[in-house]
């Protein structure tokens, strides 16, 4: 496919891919802004949200795939399923994105720059997606990239559950199922996913080698309540995940000789335990969870580095709403983490405590002002606070809405990185290196239309930026660097959705990302534009489900002037519901087999077809 036609199908509509249509859309509840359920026409931040319909149709295994094709996000991956992938939100690195999993703060703190493992995360078992762009994460204390709170399977008032399983190219299988129930006093659900693949060459320069780096992934998830009260609710959560991952280019534990006989285990066992009050004027949630991640890294199968981590927290959140027109939300969190990797042990704690003011003026004007202060052992105490507005209009066509946000974020130095700069390994300049913590600010304006008929449209522009960045010094090797500059980041979001009759639905989104690091040169491997289009075929009778995604990649640099390829990406996937209870469907991932690398010299996957049932009861 040409660039020259994908501009022309772009050019059909500016949009964020959404299987709701705009009416929908308005009333859905947000709960990722604030913490606290709310409207989506309250909302003044940028928040997207996919359900678990829209999950199942896009189809990919990997949930950073899944959520690849929403405005300002991109992926860099090296070399298939279960290796290294970073998800970027309006250009800033995956590790300074904060994920959530029914409540679980899943970053592995051990990791060099403390983030979340997206290439752990399987698709299978999700519910609904929120993802919260740029540094409004004040009441979290997030950091530039924003949050993605991730929800899992819900049970269902009575006892059901689910089997399915699916096969395709580079001889991959994937097998799992769910069982739960509920009443109105105990509800429960547990699910378990099998995922294995051969995988393919992952780099270009293993010409020796030249074997199939293959990936396993078995996750298991549980979530139960108790309806101790009508006001008063309990619910434990526990999460089990293990992951076996083959890759190249690592260097053998006794010679250190480079080798592409490469292999690492992944492990993550997570838990939270949450006891809820909601009242008509108090709501007050207490809640305790904790992530321990393990993981080992083999050459020529000999151990050559381990890690452990551990992220233990425990929160309060609560509020006050006298009225419909105010509320107040209020909380503190208290978080302790480790980390040891046979060289480096060490460990913190941090204390962090928030409120936010939320009115509603006149019936159409949505405001919210919020405050948050964090004291961590590494660095002196931080305050970051954010406002934001939203206004409607309601037109004889259907509802405008003009909104805008101004926050702030940090991110403290992880614990590898203030270790390495103290430890054996270090010298200078590093080794002189007092790490403190970055700080980010940003706004975004943005303007919205909802049809009375369906469809809807949106603009935002964004400007955001990061002081005091910390790198790795990749020209003397010495250790973590602290920048001078600002590292910038700002442009524009378009997004919408356009029902076609009763049958056809178009989706898509547009970003165009203008990127600085402190020097002035455009961010590694974030493209200056992005956009994806959705064509849908859903008939009335819900039986046949036909989608063509298609996702564009352009202006993309690694290196001081080198170029990433630009390359557009055309999925398509299909389901028919043979019975209420089973249903057959297929994919075909890059179905125009195009060539392209994320990462130089690391491959990408060709065309591959998938097909597998589902059977429900």
């Amino acid at each position: 496919m040409t660039y020259r036609h994908s501009r022309a199908l772009l050019l059909l509509v500016c949009s964020a891919t959404a299987s709701t249509l705009a009416n929908d859309r308005l009333e859905e509840i947000i709960v990722t802004s604030s913490r606290v359920e709310m409207p989506l026409r309250q909302v003044g931040t940028s928040v997207s949200v996919i359900d678990d319909t829209e999950i199942r149709m896009r189809g990919f295994a990997n949930l950073a795939e899944v959520l690849q094709y929403e405005p300002a996000i991109s992926l860099s991956n090296t070399g298939g399923q279960g290796k290294a992938t970073s998800l970027r939100i309006r250009g800033e690195n995956g590790y300074r994105t904060k994920v959530l999993l029914d409540g679980i703060e899943i970053t592995d703190v051990s990791a060099p720059q403390a983030g979340p493992l997206f290439e752990q995360l399987l698709s299978a078992g999700t519910e609904r997606v929120e993802i919260l762009r740029g540094p409004q994460g004040m009441m979290y204390g997030a950091d530039a990239g924003g949050v993605v709170n991730i929800q899992s399977l819900r049970p269902q008032t009575g006892v059901g559950g689910s089997l399915g399983g699916e096969f395709g190219r580079y001889d991959t299988y994937q097998y799992g199922g769910h069982l739960g129930g509920a009443n109105d006093t105990v509800d429960a659900v547990l699910f378990g996913t099998y995922y294995e693949t051969a995988g393919f060459n992952s780099r270009t320069t293993d010409t020796g080698l030249r074997d199939e780096d293959g990936y396993e992934n078995t996750t298991l998830h549980g979530r139960a309540g108790w309806n101790i009260a009508n006001t008063l609710r309990a619910e434990l959560v526990g999460r089990a995940v293990e992951g076996e991952n083959a890759f190249d280019d690592c260097y053998t534990a006794d010679t250190f000789a480079p080798t592409d006989d490469c292999s690492d285990d992944y492990r993550q066992d997570a838990w939270r335990a949450s006891l809820t009050h909601g009242g008509d004027v108090f709501s007050n949630q207490f809640a305790y969870n904790l992530n321990r991640t393990d993981r080992d890294f083999h050459a020529e199968g000999i151990s050559s580095f381990a890690t452990e981590g551990e992220l233990g927290k425990f929160e309060y959140i609560g509020s006050w709403s006298p009225s419909a027109d105010l509320k107040l939300v209020y909380g503190a969190d208290f978080i302790s983490e480790s980390m040891d990797d046979g060289s480096l042990d060490t460990s913190r704690d941090q204390n962090g405590y928030y409120m936010e003011y939320q009115g509603r003026f006149g019936g159409n004007l949505y405001l919210t002002a919020g405050l948050r202060h964090d004291d961590n052992d590494d660095f002196d105490a931080h305050t970051t606070y954010r406002a934001s507005a939203a206004y409607l209009f309601a037109l004889a066509a259907g509802e405008l809405q003009l909104r805008g946000t101004y926050g702030t974020g940090f991110r403290a130095p992880s614990l590898y990185e203030i270790a390495y700069n103290r430890g054996d390994f270090a010298y200078p300049p590093a080794s002189g290196v007092a790490l403190e913590a970055e700080k980010s600010a940003g706004y975004d304006l943005g303007v919205a239309f909802h049809a009375g008929s369906g469809w809807f449209v949106e603009a935002v522009y964004f400007d955001q930026q990061i002081e005091d960045e910390i790198f790795f010094d990749l020209l003397d090797f010495s250790g973590y660097l602290q920048g001078d500059g600002e590292s910038t980041s700002r442009g524009i979001e378009l997004s919408g959705a356009l029902p076609l009759g009763g049958a056809l639905l178009l989706t898509g989104n547009y970003t165009y990302n203008d990127t600085e690091d402190a020097d002035g040169y455009q961010r590694l491997r974030v493209p200056e534009q992005m956009a994806n289009l959705g064509l849908g075929y859903r008939p009335r009778e819900g039986r046949l489900s036909i989608n063509l995604f298609l996702h564009v990649s352009r202006d993309a640099v690694d290196g001081l002037g080198g170029e990433l390829d630009d390359y557009e990406v055309l999925n398509l996937t299909a389901s028919y519901r043979l019975r209420d209870s089973l249903e057959v469907y297929g994919r075909v991932e890059n179905l125009t087999d195009e060539a392209y690398e994320m990462v130089p010299t690391y491959n990408t996957p060709g065309a591959a077809g998938y097909t597998g049932l589902r059977y429900s009861f």
